[in-house]
């Protein structure tokens, strides 16, 4: 069986290659592309594809796939909010996706990210390119002994915290359940609201559902204070971005750090440098000096992407043997027509 792999980054191909070289009966051809409507009929005649986290799997995509032969999907990531799973489970197809991966890639670049805005790191190296080595406008401020407001504390978030910790960070934690490693370090869980108001960093880790859709919304970013900074290396649709750009207008905030962004789908991972960017938000959000984005890197780590092309080998040959593991959010038990 031939998998392809939709939406392959150069640095990504050799460690898909390498996973399944010498595996019995499955071999994968690698694309460049990303899985849109107008992709999708390429995967005619694969039972199984793979997808990055910036395809489209909405219910017309899904369908062509189906009408094509398509039997499995596996997600290269964790998230799954891209995937219509109800016309999914409609069409009778599997969708697999990556449970789990290094969480020290995600963290460890949230912190790259506050640093980099706190320390004006980015300015500061423009500038040195140009032999100006003023100091004038670099100046941060320590994180040591200042409030750290953690939103969302699961493997990844613990990690951020315990970095916090190291930092000598006053801890502070918003999620639906309390992480005892978290508590242990010494983390006081509060409301969402109390965080917001004492964080001078405030880093969010929680997943893209309908409940936290805009969880940094207007009223949020209010609360926050003025000299804070806000680190989204999480999901896009996180924050309301035009409500951002509008506190950011008004001079709020110290730094911004954004991995993600809400409506990345069509530009992330791809070149757009001799083209007209008609998203007039992110044009905006790229013009103020202290607001750092890049483009959805957090996971992007050896390590991490080498745990994530493993973990999709292994929900292709389970789908293949039939078999079940925790990484299935669409058990494929009935074949609807197509």
């Amino acid at each position: 069986m031939e998998i392809l792999a939709f939406g392959v980054q150069a640095d990504e191909e050799p460690l898909i290659e390498a996973a399944f070289r010498g595996l019995p009966d499955l071999r994968c051809r690698c694309l460049d592309v990303f899985l849109t409507e107008d992709t999708a009929p390429i995967a005619a005649g694969h039972e199984a594809i793979s997808t990055s986290v910036n395809a489209d799997l909405n219910a017309r995509v899904l369908r062509t796939l189906a009408a094509g032969g398509t039997r499995m999907v596996a997600q290269r990531s964790t998230g799954f909010n891209n995937i219509d799973l109800d016309v999914a489970e409609e069409l009778g197809l599997t969708i697999a996706r990556v449970s789990s991966y290094s969480p020290y890639s995600v963290a460890e670049f949230a912190w790259a990210l506050a640093m980099a805005v706190n320390r004006r790191i980015v300015r500061a190296a423009a500038r040195t390119r140009d032999f100006d080595f003023r100091l004038d406008g670099l100046m941060g401020r320590d994180f040591h002994g200042r409030t750290v407001g953690v939103m969302g504390t699961g493997k990844i978030g613990e990690a951020f915290t315990r970095i916090a910790h190291g930092f000598g960070m006053r801890l502070l934690g918003w999620d639906v359940a309390e992480n005892p490693a978290c508590a242990a370090l010494g983390m006081r869980y509060v409301e969402k609201d109390e965080l917001l108001a004492e964080a001078d960093l405030v880093s969010l880790h929680v997943p893209l559902l309908p409940a936290t859709h805009h969880l940094v919304d207007a009223g949020a970013l209010r609360t926050m204070k003025d000299d804070a900074v806000l680190v989204n290396s999480s999901r896009g649709g996180l924050i309301d971005t035009e409500a951002l750009v509008g506190e950011l207008r008004r001079g709020r905030f110290r730094g911004v750090g954004l991995d993600v962004y809400e409506a990345e789908a069509g530009l992330f991972f791809l070149d757009k440098s001799l083209e007209a960017i008609t998203d007039d938000t992110l044009a905006r959000l790229l013009t103020f000096p202290h607001v750092l984005v890049s483009s959805h890197q957090a996971y992007y780590t050896h390590d991490a992407v080498s745990q994530i092309v493993d973990a999709t080998v292994r929900n292709v040959t389970d789908y293949a043997a039939g078999r079940r593991t925790e990484n299935v959010l669409v058990p494929a038990t009935a074949r609807a027509s197509h």
